[in-house]
């Protein structure tokens, strides 16, 4: 039986399956159906958004649900647990960042959305999708965004193969990654001390 322990300058290895979930090309079309679904959440989000002047001209859509996220009800629980990022919000009102702030939340939910749909830079636009369904989480608003969050990380996980069926086919070739190097195809190989 072996050690579970990694001896010193070992890398410790994932299970076989978790190495072909995430690894193995052929799992991007397993990773296509949940890709293409958030993909399709974020953009419907965000079409609803870019098309209503309150959330992209004057920031009145996300300043109303600032607002709500900071009142405390009497004798109740503000939506927002945390001291700090309440205190955040507040300092977004103060500032009148939502003149600047709706529309960046609109148009990056809809950047978010076509990327994960066309497979364009997954694992990024994965990560920016879970952001912000942290930050609404934060925020108070459990909605779908628990789904949405796993949902991303699962994408997260899988950035090598999760946009495989997509755009990422040909963009990390010609990009590279940090396991092969553009110009070469060599495989980068760990470096020992």
């Amino acid at each position: 039986m072996k050690s579970l322990t990694a001896h010193k300058g070992q890398l410790l290895q994932d299970p076989p399956f978790v190495q072909q979930l995430f690894g193995n090309r052929i799992f991007g079309w397993l990773w296509l159906l949940p890709r293409l679904w958030l993909g399709y959440t974020w953009l419907d989000a965000a079409l609803h958004k870019i098309t209503d002047p309150k959330w992209t001209q004057t920031g009145e859509a996300i300043l109303g649900f600032w607002t709500r996220a900071v009142t405390t009800p009497e004798g109740g629980r503000p939506p927002i647990s945390f001291d700090w990022y309440r205190g955040f919000i507040q300092m977004l009102i103060d500032t009148n960042a939502q003149t600047w702030f709706g529309p960046m939340v609109a148009y990056g939910e809809f950047l978010i959305g076509l990327a994960l749909i066309i497979g364009a830079f997954t694992g990024i636009a994965a990560f920016a999708g879970a952001f912000m369904n942290w930050n609404f989480l934060m925020a108070g608003t459990a909605s779908t965004n628990g789904l949405l969050l796993v949902v991303a990380i699962a994408l997260i996980l899988a950035w090598k193969v999760a946009g495989y069926v997509g755009a990422d086919f040909f963009l990390l070739r010609w990009l590279g990654t940090p396991w092969r190097s553009a110009a070469t195809g060599v495989v980068a190989q760990p470096t020992r001390a």
